[in-house]
Parts: C-alpha cells; sequence; structure tokens
C-alpha cells in the first residue's frame, strides 16, 4: 500500500470515532425509556427490536447485557428480558446521585456569560406540552432541562450517566397514576432556576435545584403504590 492509499484509510482527525452497532442500540433503548415509550414490566422481543433497531440478534443481546448491568433491564429465566421496575431503595438514591451531580454543576456553572439557552428550550418545550395536555411530553421535556444543567459541566462522561439517571427515573415516574399532578409543579420550577442561573446568582439557583429534588423525591415516592 502506497502512502496516498495509507491516508486515505485513516480518518481524518477531527472526525469523531464510529459508534459500534450495539452503542447504537443502547442509546436508542434507552432514549425510548427517557421518552416514556417503553414502561417498567414492558417484554422486549428480539424479534421485535431486531427489526426496529435494525441490528443482529447477537448484536442486540450485546445492547441487552449492557442495559441490564445499568439496572435498566432485568432478565428473568425461561421468560426473557424485561423493562426493570425500580424499589423506593433504588429510587431513593437515584436522587441521592441526582442531588450531588445536578447541583454541583450548576452551582459550579459558568456565568460569563450563561449558557442557559438549552435549559430555557427545555422549559418552552414542557410549557408547550402542557398547553396540549401532553403530559408525557412534559416529562420527557424536564428530562432534558435536567440533562442542560449537567451539560454545563462540559463533560461528555457526566452527561452519560446523567443519561442513564434520567433513564431509571423515567421508569420511576412510570409508576405514579397521576402524571399531570407529578408534573405540573416542576415546570414552573424550572423556569424559576432558570431565571436565577440566568441572573448570575448559581448558589441561589443551585439551592432551589437542592429543595426541588427533595420534593420531587417525597412526591415520587409517595405517589408509588
Amino acid at each position: 500500500m502506497d502512502a496516498g492509499q495509507a491516508n486515505k484509510a485513516e480518518p481524518a482527525a477531527d472526525e469523531p470515532p464510529a459508534v459500534g452497532s450495539a452503542a447504537r442500540a443502547v442509546a436508542e433503548l434507552r432514549n425510548q425509556m427517557i421518552d416514556g415509550e417503553l414502561a417498567p414490566g414492558t417484554r422486549l422481543s428480539e424479534t421485535s427490536f431486531t427489526g426496529s433497531l435494525k441490528v443482529s440478534r447477537n448484536t442486540l443481546r450485546e445492547a441487552f447485557s449492557t442495559l441490564i448491568e445499568e439496572g435498566l433491564l432485568v432478565r428473568r429465566p425461561h421468560r426473557g428480558v424485561f423493562v426493570a421496575t425500580l424499589s423506593p431503595a433504588q429510587i431513593a438514591d437515584i436522587y441521592r446521585v441526582r442531588g450531588l451531580l445536578e447541583c454541583t454543576a450548576l452551582r459550579q456553572a459558568p456565568t460569563d456569560p450563561p449558557r442557559a439557552g438549552a435549559m430555557r428550550a427545555a422549559v418552552g418545550d414542557a410549557r408547550a406540552a402542557a398547553s396540549a395536555g401532553d403530559w408525557r411530553a412534559v416529562a420527557t421535556a424536564n428530562m432534558h432541562f435536567h440533562e442542560q444543567i449537567v451539560a454545563l459541566a462540559g463533560s461528555p462522561r457526566l452527561d452519560s450517566w446523567m443519561r442513564q439517571l434520567t433513564a431509571e427515573l423515567r421508569l420511576a415516574f412510570a409508576a405514579v397514576p397521576d402524571m399531570r399532578g407529578l408534573h405540573s409543579p416542576f415546570v414552573d420550577m424550572n423556569d424559576e432556576i432558570t431565571r436565577a442561573y440566568e441572573g448570575g446568582d448559581t448558589e441561589r439557583a443551585a439551592d432551589m435545584l437542592r429543595d426541588y429534588l427533595l420534593t420531587s423525591e417525597r412526591v415520587v415516592l409517595g405517589a408509588l403504590p
């Protein structure tokens, strides 16, 4: 192979690394959980998902294994793979981690200028969905809001952890029967937190977020059957 062929075979330095089929399947399944499309207890048929995700059976099994390790799926002997149902202890632990992750990211967020555009957009999406009475979409927008708070840290690793937490939390929300009652109060709270951050007061924004998460945890745990 000559030098020209060798150079042609190598990706450009600024090209992102290729994402494997299993990783793409993991991301898509996780997104479906975050968007409320896969509810706790749902059985995941290999035949159905190899077609919808356009992957082989072996690749899908690899994706399932990853999500089982993350606690988002469970494998039941002789029955198959199911979306996990979270215990109260697991939900409390998610909120504990969120408090550390989100409040720290917001407290240390840059304010010169504030990077609140994506947070503000998520608040707008939630308001539009609430006006339309689409509470599942409100929940999705609220989840995106919290992901954007963590994104203020500028860490791809933290962003990845937050995506997993968001998917787990959506599974917890699915057990709450009153979707409107669960999500409606937090739309205004998200707006207030965003305005505090936009005004440069990260300490106040982080304190508001801490109280928000404590309230949300009480509401979710209190609504469990």
